[in-house]
């Protein structure tokens, strides 16, 4: 006989429940798989493709196989010397023009006397004319040792007839780094060859050797930290007194690696902060080693200061008091550039919901480029009557495609980003000395994280310090126009001598923007 089993069959109700539960999780799954796609195919993009944001067509008719000919200087600059048959000023303008400010060395080539005949009559021959030719040379690096000798003096009827004899010594200026062979021009040179040249001090090491001197690195990075903290803090203090006064600024942050940080592991990340002053006011940019990115440390640097900051969208900067934090529209626009290359490689991007993002931002920006030169007032008219009504249009769109969109998709990030920072992506319109984006604040970072390439960490918490102290000095040198090397030798031979360093009257002439500086400090421009 059969054994039957019985089998409870699930109701319409649970099969339906069943089949919700199955389609919602193969939702969930689809969702995740497409945010997986996307994420491959921004990462290959970075990885491989162009890093440029910009959309300007012309750029597709750059051939890469043309560029030495596009670049190459074209021949009618270069004429064939062998031609040359007299010498003649050259129009203002030219390529000599832009030498004028070097000190020249002039050769003179002459026949000798006895070659001084005529080879058709045997008649003496006279100076008709000159060929002139300009190279340019350059003098490598090399190395000296600066003995400062001072004399001492003492009165001889003194020393015969009284009991007490005077001794007078030659004054002698006072030295960069006590009891170090340290000189104000080496240590300038070090600390310009790691901060603007983005050369580690190992590196350094080995040039000096090749040089003959023998000097090692830990030498090198105790004069950068002794010059740091006994000089250019002091100027740096001093900036960021300066910098406090103005009611515009930018901030941004980036990663730091310190090795031997109290408290924190080798492979944690610290945080080097940047603040500097918008379009108005001497230009300043200052740099700030911090352990975190918590939002006490702006808040802590930026204590006394009111009015306008230009930031992204980190939320660590709504804990700086009495600001009005001002959005940034490249970061906007970027969010919409990365979901438009995270789409598939054979889908047509030209009408997708990504593109259309792109393109309000992109209206913006093209009114902001013809606002450029225009003065501040003008800037915030023009601004009510053309950027305003793209910034409504866009408001509404955006609400209108968030609820098409998958919020953690790429183009749900980007519309949730403005969405998000409406606020303060507006707030350039209510003055027109605010800036559409933070790209001042990213082009003055931008060094640090070009050196951090090279040398890749920082050792100790007091070199992390040092390091930002010379970053402020040299990007601030920079901005204002200034020989880097030149303006820290400059300073290394000054502070030195100064009755009271830390007078401010005192420091403000050294500082980047004083008219008192040399002109040699300066950079020639032709």
């Amino acid at each position: 006989m059969e054994k039957q089993t019985n089998i409870n069959p699930l109701t319409i109700e649970e099969l339906e429940q069943k089949t919700a539960k199955l389609e919602q999780q193969n939702a969930e799954l689809s969702t995740k798989l497409k945010w997986y796609e996307e994420q491959f195919r921004l990462a290959q993009q970075k990885r491989f493709g162009a890093s440029s944001e910009k959309t300007n067509p012309d750029q597709l008719e750059l051939n890469l196989f043309n560029e030495a000919e596009v670049l190459a200087t074209p021949a009618s600059q270069e004429p064939d010397i062998e031609t040359v048959t007299y010498s003649r000023k050259k129009s203002a303008g030219g390529r000599e023009a832009k030498l004028d400010h070097f000190p020249v060395e002039t050769i003179t080539y002459v026949l000798p006397e006895e070659e001084q005949v005529c080879s058709c009559c045997g008649g003496a021959l006279h100076e008709m004319s000159t060929e002139t030719r300009n190279e340019i040379s350059v003098i490598p690096a090399e190395v000296k040792v600066t003995r400062h000798v001072r004399q001492v003096y003492a009165c001889r009827r003194c020393e015969r007839e009284e009991i007490r004899t005077p001794i007078v010594t030659a004054p002698m200026p006072m030295p960069v780094y006590p009891g170090s062979l340290a000189s104000p021009s080496i240590m300038a040179h070090v600390m310009s060859q790691k901060y603007v040249e983005s050369q580690p001090l190992y590196r350094q090491e080995q040039q000096f050797a090749r040089l003959g001197l023998t000097i090692s690195r830990q030498t090198l990075a105790n004069w950068m930290i002794y010059g740091a903290d006994q000089w250019l803090s002091l100027l740096t203090d001093r900036m960021h007194e300066h910098l406090l006064k103005q009611d515009i600024l930018h901030a941004d942050e980036t990663t730091l690696q310190v090795l031997r940080e109290p408290g924190k592991s080798a492979e944690s990340q610290s945080y080097l902060w940047l603040y500097r002053t918008g379009r108005m006011g001497p230009p300043i940019v200052l740099y700030d080693y911090r352990p975190s990115r918590g939002g006490e440390h702006p808040r802590h640097f930026l204590k006394g200061f009111s009015g306008y900051l230009h930031v992204d969208g980190y939320p660590g900067y709504h804990k700086v008091q009495g600001v009005k934090l001002v959005g940034c529209w490249a970061h906007a626009r970027r969010k919409f550039d990365e979901a438009l290359k995270a789409l598939p490689s054979g889908q047509d991007k030209t009408e997708t919901v990504a593109q259309q993002g792109l393109q309000f931002c992109n209206r913006l920006f093209t009114i902001e480029r013809e606002l450029k030169d225009k003065a501040s007032k003008d800037r915030y008219t023009i601004r009510q009557e053309q950027s305003r009504p793209v910034l409504d249009a866009y408001l509404a769109w955006l609400r209108q495609q968030r609820s098409r969109t998958l919020p953690r998709s790429k183009l749900g990030e980007a519309i949730g980003y403005s969405l998000n920072q409406w606020d303060k992506l507006t707030a350039f319109l209510e003055d027109g000395r605010l800036e559409i984006d933070n790209n001042r604040s990213e082009r003055a970072i931008k060094p640090f994280v070009i050196g951090r390439k090279n040398w890749l960490f920082a050792n100790t918490p007091r070199g992390a310090k040092a390091s930002s102290i010379i970053y402020s000095m040299m990007e601030t040198a920079k901005e204002n126009e200034l020989n880097p090397f030149k303006y820290l030798m400059y300073l290394f031979e000054q502070l030195p001598q100064l009755p009271d360093p830390k007078n401010p009257e005192a420091l403000d002439k050294l500082l980047p923007w004083s008219t008192s500086l040399p002109l040699t400090c300066r950079v020639f421009k032709s």
